[in-house]
């Protein structure tokens, strides 16, 4: 597995048939005409995947809102991933909706889950795909950190605004120090070297802003 290549931004997500917790699904085609998010974990029954995947069902709310489907991943077989979805349900009163594959290790090595130092488990990997099934974010946490799942949530947010306005979101969007909840807008070269974007607020020419609704 060396040699192979890796997943990168920008790419299209690979294809793949996975065996899941809601049966057999193609990816990305089952979330063809969706954005999707699939996110890793290290194991089943395990405290802070647990708490993980507690934390990702309730925001479901939040990401179906966004027309954003989620699908989780871990090297156990689904038979473990129905048992601790039932657990997590039953004793910590979340209904866990989205599918989970399981895996022999196969799928988590193609996708570059696994850290060569930490065994054969998937590490906390997250990826975001839009709705043409192109690869927009990857982030990696070790085993020992616990994911943030708002700002996974606000990530997807973040790309549709700038997809749907064709502006960028500054650093902690939508609380920024600088702009608040207003974004970044780009200008040609003609305009970075006058006066920046005609009807933007601007601190220079070249770092322009705006408010969009």
């Amino acid at each position: 597995m060396a040699d192979a290549h890796l997943p990168l931004l920008g790419e299209k997500f690979p294809s793949l048939s996975v065996d899941t917790t809601q049966g057999k699904l193609p990816l990305p085609d089952a979330f063809a005409g969706h954005w999707w998010v699939l996110f890793s974990h290290p194991r089943d029954f395990t405290p802070v995947c647990t708490s993980e995947f507690h934390s990702f069902a309730a925001h479901q709310a939040e990401f179906d809102a966004l027309d954003t489907k989620l699908i989780g991943l871990s090297v156990d077989d689904v038979a473990s991933h129905q048992s601790w979805a039932d657990w997590i349900e039953k004793n910590l009163d979340m209904p866990i909706k989205f599918p989970i594959i399981g895996d022999d290790g196969t799928i988590a090595q193609t996708l570059g889950m696994v850290h060569p130092q930490k065994g054969n488990a998937a590490v906390r990997a997250v990826f975001v795909m839009d709705a043409t099934g192109t690869i927009r974010t990857i982030l990696w946490y070790p085993p020992e950190l616990g994911r943030n799942i708002s700002e996974v949530v606000r990530i997807v947010r973040a790309l549709q605004l700038g997809d749907g306005h064709q502006v960028a979101t500054p650093a902690d969007w939508p609380q920024n120090q600088l702009i608040g909840d207003k974004v970044i807008v780009f200008p040609t070269p003609e305009q970075a070297a006058a006066d920046g974007v005609p009807g933007a607020e601007k601190f220079a020419p070249w770092f322009n802003y705006k408010s969009v609704k």
